[in-house]
Formats: structure tokens, sequence, C-alpha cells
């Protein structure tokens, strides 16, 4: 088969060339067109209405610097074959077909204990039954089993494709400029040092600039307060219909999240009913999510009608993040208060409020450094290398409480 060149106009990086059929051909499988239902960033665009951006959006962008990654480190005379850079494309094409509806928010609300890498590496395996094998080395590179760790590292490492997307692309569709990074220049000074990603020296403000984006991006968009609110009031409406469900309450719900809520999916379930539980997964999709919460607002249950409503409506918790968890006594004060209003009991009110602690970690160098190479050949990790940043802090796991409550 001839190459279509079929080009996709992409407003970060501008015309995207598909590079030849076979990744155009997995471009347009039912796996990767369901993650164009699926938002990147759940529920931020309560806070930010821009960001209206999918998964596939950024699959095919990461999909694009993997490109130029690997034509940049071919130009400085290192060997990749053309199966070992459609296996590392394609990998990052497939990296999230396994995320759920709203992405990460209900990843272990409706299945239980089951990151979405797993359910990635088995939807990869599913496709290459069908491909004949022709994802063998994208399953390799995936599981870091592949002999060249280094496109192990593209995929998933402190400075892989991925990141060097969606900070971009989350930077210009929330319109939070602090995160916009260099990926092109940064992509420009890679280059490898026994077998394993470095960093011109030259590149090391990118680097720098590259780090404090991240972590700005991280309080600023993806656990900004009003998105954990939101995500926090989902879950808790998942949890209160999986409940009336496994009760014998027959709740309105798409065939395919009427499995997931009847049905407790966790590892040992996904291992016995393994291809049941991913022909549902592969139809789920933001909008069964809509659709149920649509329906469940007028639901004759006090608690999921008042908090899909809610949702439905952006009557969202309050929240409060603070630096000491939150007190049994102001908790309770707040269920009391629903127990009277709603005339709901204590379980039921329990599920009007939500204590917990977030976090970030921003780099880890023991998992993977970055590596800063110089013109000697001297090699050192960017925490030696910077001489602005502290990366000690961050390094450093920053933690906050928050208490989110239902203002009545």
């Amino acid at each position: 088969m001839s190459n279509k060149k079929k080009i996709i106009n992409d407003p970060v990086f501008g015309f995207i060339t598909i590079p030849n059929n076979f990744l155009y051909s997995l471009i347009q499988h039912p796996f990767l067109q369901r993650l164009n239902r699926i938002k990147q960033l759940g529920l931020a665009s309560f806070v930010y209405p821009g960001a209206q951006h999918t998964r596939l959006h950024h699959s095919i962008g990461a999909m694009y610097l993997m490109d130029e990654a690997i034509h940049n480190l071919r130009a400085k005379g290192h060997e990749i074959t053309l199966e070992e850079a459609n296996g590392a494309m394609a990998c990052i094409l497939l990296h999230d077909v396994g995320h759920g509806p709203f992405s990460h928010v209900l990843e272990f609300t409706l299945t239980n204990g089951i990151h979405h890498e797993e359910f990635s590496l088995e939807l990869m395996k599913w496709l290459n039954e069908e491909l004949d094998g022709q994802l063998d080395i994208c399953i390799s590179i995936f599981k870091n089993e592949y002999p060249k760790k280094f496109l192990h590292q593209l995929v998933s490492g402190q400075l892989d494709v991925d990141r060097l997307d969606y900070l971009r692309r989350d930077s210009f569709f929330t319109g939070v400029t602090e995160g916009n990074i260099g990926s092109a220049r940064i992509i420009k000074m890679l280059d490898l040092r026994n077998d394993k990603l470095v960093v011109e020296s030259k590149g090391i403000y990118s680097i720098e600039n590259f780090l404090m984006s991240r972590r700005l991006m991280y309080w600023q968009v993806y656990l900004h307060k009003t998105a954990v609110a939101a995500e926090k009031m989902l879950i808790k409406t998942f949890t209160r219909a999986k409940e009336l469900s496994s009760n014998g309450t027959t709740l309105f719900a798409s065939p395919y999240l009427q499995y997931f809520l009847e049905n407790e999916v966790n590892k040992s379930f996904f291992a016995q009913h393994h291809k049941d539980v991913l022909n549902h997964f592969v139809n789920l999709d933001d909008n069964d999510i809509w659709c149920a919460l649509k329906v469940w607002s007028n639901n004759e249950d006090k608690v999921l009608s008042k908090l899909s409503s809610c949702l439905i409506n952006r009557k969202l918790f309050k929240i409060e993040i603070t630096n000491e968890p939150q007190s049994q006594e102001r908790t309770q004060q707040y269920i009391n208060q629903y127990m009277e209003s709603l005339n709901i009991d204590a379980h039921e009110a329990s599920y009007l409020l939500s204590c917990d602690v977030i976090s970030s970690n921003m780099y880890n160098e023991v998992n993977d450094s970055i590596d800063i190479l110089y013109n000697d050949g001297s090699i050192k990790d960017i925490s030696e290398a910077s001489d602005m940043l502290n990366i000690q802090l961050l390094a450093k796991k920053v933690e906050k409480y928050y208490f989110t409550y239902l203002k009545l």
C-alpha cells in the first residue's frame, strides 16, 4: 500500500503528517477513535472552559513529537530502524487507550485497583492479535523490555514525549501560558549515551523551564481546587450509584456503564472475566457518564439526585485546602446539617462531603534522572547542573489536605 500522506491540522504543532499507513490504520481503529470522546483534562473545563481537547488530540500530538525525536536522534548518528520507529510511535499512540471516562477521575471508582496502564497493555495485546503480531515491538517498548531502553524513556520518563505534548497542549487550551514549554528545542537537544537519553548542555535552560512549567501546571490546572472539588463530586456520585446498584436498585445507564455499576470490577474479577470486561470498557466514554447524570438528577434517591443535578448545573462542592487535616468535629457538623436539612441518615450525608490529601512530586532522579551532557563528554544530573533551580525542592513531595462539602 502506498502512503496516503494524511495530514492533520493541529492547533498546537500545525500540520502533522501521519508517517505511514500502519500508523494511520491505528488512528482509525475504534480503540483510538474512542479517545475522541474522552476529555484530556477530565472536569477541568469547569474551571477553564477552553479545556475541551481530547485524549486523541494528545495521542496524535505525542506521536508527532516521537517522530521528531526519532528523526533528531537518527541525524546524530544513532540507528533506529523503521520497525523500531513504528513500534515507538504506535506505543505512544496507544499509551492512553486504557483511560476510562474523564481520564483519571473514575479510574478507581468504576474499576477497583486497576490502573489505566494495565488496561492499555491488555488492549495493545488484543489489537496485536488482530494485527498478527505487528505490535510486538510496541508492547515490548511499553513494558520496558525492548533492548534499546531509550525508546521506553521517550514513552515514559522524566522527559518523555507524553509530557512534552500534554504540557504544551493543556497550556494552549486552558490559556495558562505559564505551562508553555520549548518542546521543539528540548527534542533538538536530545542525544544518547550508554543507551540513555541525555540533553546537550546548551538545552539546560529549556529543561529548567520545563520543570518549572510542570510544577505550575500541576497546581494551577491539574490540581486546581475547583477541578478537585468537581472530581470528588463525580467520584461520590458513582460510589453512591454503585452502592444502590449492589443493593438491587436498577439505575438508568447504557449497557456498558451498567456493567461497571452492577459488577465489582477489581483485579480478580478482571482476571476471571478478561474479555468481557474489555468489551464493555472499550465502549465506555464521557457520553455514557453525562447521559446517566442527566437522568439521575431526577432519581428518587436524594443523594444521587442531589449530586447529579449539582454536577449538571455546576453547583460544585465548596473546597478548602489546608496544611492540616480537617477535624472530626467540623465534618460531623456538616453531616448533622445535611441530615436535618435533607432528611437523610448519617451514611447518606457522608456522600455530600469529602476529606483527603492531594500531593505532587515534580522530579524524582532515583526513578529516571534528567542527565545533562557537556562538551567534554561529562554527564551531570540536572540537580547538579542547574545553577538556578533548587531541584531538591522540586523533588520534595508536596502534600495538602482538602475538605470539600456541599453548601446548602
